[in-house]
């Protein structure tokens, strides 16, 4: 079904909608919710945590790219839970590691002013990758919008992991010089 069609149904509150939503994004969504909590149990949860959010925010909202506003939902819910989960840990964990390794380029505080900067720093990131090389542009996001490892990442381009790494590390280098260019102080 449409994407236009399903958030229609959205709209008219008819639980067909669910149902759509399930049978086209529940893959892609428990992909992106177990990449970053591995945990069946979790990312199951909350994919079904994401179709009652779209559900209470359609209406009013109706996305432009309902893919991508599925998966964004899907993520923070799955950040929210990883958070939760390793609150009293430490260490260990794959998005501790994707966190250290971008700590360098973005970090905060937590402030109201931190939140601001994070809009100025959503809108230079969209710039930023835009001029990256297309498999630099990939891989940057792989790792650290899907939570994707560096094996997996190697494994589906066909590439060795010292060239993703090596590719992420040039990446990281070129945001950090980018955003203090643009005068984003990190």
């Amino acid at each position: 079904m449409e994407d236009e069609k399903i958030i229609e149904l959205y709209w008219q509150r008819d639980e067909e909608a669910l149902r759509q939503t399930n049978s086209k994004y529940g893959s892609f969504c428990y992909y992106i919710a177990h990449n970053i909590l591995k945990n069946e149990e979790d990312s199951k949860e909350c994919v079904n945590d994401t179709w009652f959010k779209v559900w209470t925010v359609i209406p009013p909202k109706r996305p432009g790219f309902f893919q991508a506003f599925l998966g964004k939902i899907t993520r923070n819910l799955s950040l929210d839970r990883y958070r939760k989960n390793h609150a009293s840990k430490r260490g260990g964990g794959s998005m501790d590691a994707i966190y250290e390794e971008l700590k360098e380029c973005i970090a905060g505080d937590g402030s109201e002013e931190h939140r601001t900067d994070t809009i100025v720093i959503t809108d230079a990131l969209g710039t930023f990758l835009r001029g990256l090389s297309r498999d630099a542009r990939v891989i940057f996001v792989r790792r650290y919008w899907y939570a994707d490892s560096i094996g997996e990442i190697a494994q589906h381009y066909g590439m060795s992991e010292s060239k993703v790494k090596s590719s992420l590390m040039r990446s990281r280098n070129r945001l950090k010089a980018y955003l203090e260019k643009e005068g984003i102080i990190v």
